[in-house]
């Protein structure tokens, strides 16, 4: 980076007094949008600053009324970028806020928009402002190190920059995946992880050699030359290179079992069998693979976001490490991937071992303006940055969205979180007391095909897995939501009038006002009471956030921000639904593709359906067959000949 663009940045960031610190690995700050009434008269003068404004590459900083920093930005053309906080319309909520409270812009040009990309990640880390995406990743990698000792070398755990004499493996994710891969590594190969001082002291084989965890070098119970082939293939492990460790074991096998040295080789089978089942542990394994990479997913839902970072070292899967950025403005998950693999990479860290390649669960916008500050920054190395993958590195890329989906889910199923859902629903509805159930219907079908209607079941401990219900739609023309809704919420409080069931306080709607409509027509028809209605239609831009929210009528409309935690429930629900009507949906369209024509066809049975396939070949040819050729199959009569014909041809 440029050193005229250092020392403006050093000048200008006087200004800010904010300290900004947490111990957590993500940022303790949030934005407290979840009123409109946190919008204060601006008396900012946008007009009179943005005709002054260079459309030049460079980075912005946004500063309260106090002088306090609260949003660093960068822009490839900045009179066009600081326009687009100040138009009438179309800001989303969050936006409106932060433009509320800025009371003063200043401005850095630079030479490009890689520099901008550079300088605006300096302030950010260094200024930490609540209206960034913060990641909090102070922790240096952990590793696993392999002394220098002449004979016996031992293997340790060692954290920060490489230094000092030695081998280093990995990083790993965590101190706790460094702690297990030792653990494995004794059971395996018994070399010693004692350090040099409790090592030279010793007179007799401590408690490890005892237990079968140490070869006892410390008292020479393994000569040099045997115990440096142990490091060798303990290092080959390490580096991923588990079939050839486990080839060179089974032919040393082989040949002490030649010698009739059998006691060595049933030890090195156990060794050979161990080794088997560690690597049928490991999570995912590319075989003969040497690629480095880190996979990187995000899962975004209504009330969080959850980023995993799957790290991959010759082929090999470390661990993963999840991270839940706080995030204050809108942004997709394009745009959060790009922002952490900024603050994650774009780093003079030295400790950080960068991968070859960097694999992303979606496409980045800004990909060339992030490989070129990478080749600005790390000349010496190459990184890749990649999206559509195959084979190996979609089987990661899939188990790190896992991953992150799955963390994600956890943190929102938190039942201290729903608790505090479920009274905001409370309050924003004006009930008299905590609703205990909630249900939410949705229908799914492929043009009219198959159609399915899903029924969820939400408690004050989250989803009620047990207690969901599908129902398979019949007798209705294909299409129809409104007739489909009608027939599965008539099924359901059908059974709760005969006393099955749990009465739902709440019934949440997934869609417009014509499913709202026939909640109501059932209701009534079965005159089931006591039930709020509650229905999410979605907005002209059709985006999570800006649905309309109805309530007990389609004339009754409730106005949620899109950050109230009853509004993140109601969304929660209905995403759940939705989830579950689609699974269902295609499992039944799946069954019914890869039916068999000839099995609903009365007196044909499987004894008949098999020997008409092996008579003709296939189903191809029996439809194109006649009533004389259908009649020769073995136990096909001439009336049912005609009754196939007819029922193949629908004459």
């Amino acid at each position: 980076m440029p050193s005229d663009i250092i020392a403006t940045d050093q000048a200008m960031t006087d200004q800010t007094t904010a300290d900004h610190s947490s111990t957590d690995d993500v940022s303790d700050i949030s934005l407290d949008a979840s009123d409109e009434s946190d919008i204060n008269e601006n008396t900012f003068d946008s007009d009179g600053f943005l005709k002054s404004v260079t459309e030049l590459p460079g980075v912005y900083r946004m500063f309260d009324e106090k002088a306090e920093l609260l949003y660093v930005g960068k822009a490839k053309n900045l009179k066009k970028r600081l326009s687009s906080y100040f138009r009438k319309t179309g800001l989303h909520i969050k936006t409106r806020v932060l433009v509320s409270k800025i009371a003063d812009i200043q401005v850095t040009v630079t030479s490009s928009e890689t520099e901008a990309l550079l300088l605006e990640q300096n302030l950010i880390k260094k200024h930490r402002p609540p209206y960034n995406v913060l990641l909090r990743d102070d922790k240096s990698y952990p590793y696993v190190h392999l002394s220098d000792h002449k004979d016996y070398p031992f293997f340790s755990f060692k954290r920060g920059k490489k230094r000092g004499k030695g081998q280093f493996f990995g990083p790993y994710p965590s101190s706790g995946a460094v702690k297990e891969s030792l653990a494995i590594l004794q059971k395996l190969f018994k070399v010693r992880q004692c350090d040099d001082s409790f090592y030279k002291n010793r007179s007799r084989p401590c408690l490890q050699h005892q237990i079968k965890r140490c070869s006892a070098p410390c008292v020479g119970l393994i000569t040099p030359e045997r115990y440096m082939e142990d490091v060798r293939r303990t290092s080959m492990f390490l580096q991923g290179k588990n079939n050839e460790v486990i080839h060179e074991l089974a032919g040393e096998m082989e040949k002490a079992a030649m010698e009739l040295d059998f006691e060595r080789a049933a030890e090195l089978r156990d060794q050979v069998a161990a080794l088997r089942a560690v690597q049928e542990q490991q999570y995912v394994l590319g075989e003969g693979s040497d690629v480095n990479a880190d996979v990187i997913s995000v899962a975004a839902q209504p009330g969080g976001v959850c980023i995993s970072v799957l790290y991959v070292r010759s082929g090999q899967v470390l661990g993963n490490k999840v991270y839940y950025p706080k995030v204050s403005l809108e942004e997709s998950e394009s745009e959060l991937l790009a922002t952490f693999i900024t603050q994650l990479y774009l780093t003079d860290d030295a400790t950080r071992e960068l991968p070859e390649e960097i694999l992303c669960s979606h496409q980045l916008n800004d990909l060339e303006l992030l490989n070129g500050a990478f080749k600005q920054l790390f000349a010496k190395q190459k990184i890749e940055i990649k999206h559509k993958v195959r084979t190996q590195k979609a089987k990661w890329l899939e188990l790190s969205t896992k991953n992150a989906e799955q963390s994600l889910q956890s943190l929102l199923n938190n039942k201290q979180n729903m608790m505090q859902r479920f009274r905001s629903l409370q309050d924003a509805l004006q009930l008299d007391e905590v609703p205990l159930r909630l249900e939410c219907f949705d229908i799914s079908h492929s043009s009219g095909e198959a159609t399915v209607a899903s029924c969820v079941v939400f408690d004050q401990n989250g989803p009620a897995k047990n207690e969901y219900r599908s129902y398979n739609i019949e007798g209705i023309t294909g299409g129809d939501d409104y007739a489909a809704m009608n027939q599965a919420l008539t099924r359901r409080f059908t059974k709760l009038k005969k006393g099955e069931g749990k009465v739902p306080d709440i019934l949440v709607i997934d869609g417009g006002k014509g499913q709202i409509n026939q909640a109501f027509d059932v209701l009534n028809e079965l005159q089931v009471t006591g039930i709020d209605v509650v229905g999410l239609a979605k907005g002209p831009e059709r985006k999570s956030g800006f649905e309309t929210i109805f309530v007990n009528g389609i004339d009754q409309e409730l106005d949620l921000d899109a950050n109230h935690p009853g509004f993140l429930l109601l969304q929660h629900i209905r995403d759940e639904a939705h989830r579950f009507a689609i699974s269902k949906h295609r499992w039944r369209r799946g069954k019914a593709r890869k039916r068999s024509t000839l099995e609903d066809i009365e007196g044909v049975g499987p004894k008949r359906r098999k020997a008409m396939i092996t008579f003709f070949g296939g189903l191809q040819e029996i439809n194109n067959a006649s009533v004389d050729e259908l009649a020769k199959v073995p136990g096909i009569s001439k009336a049912l000949a005609d009754e196939i014909y007819a029922n193949l041809h629908n004459v």
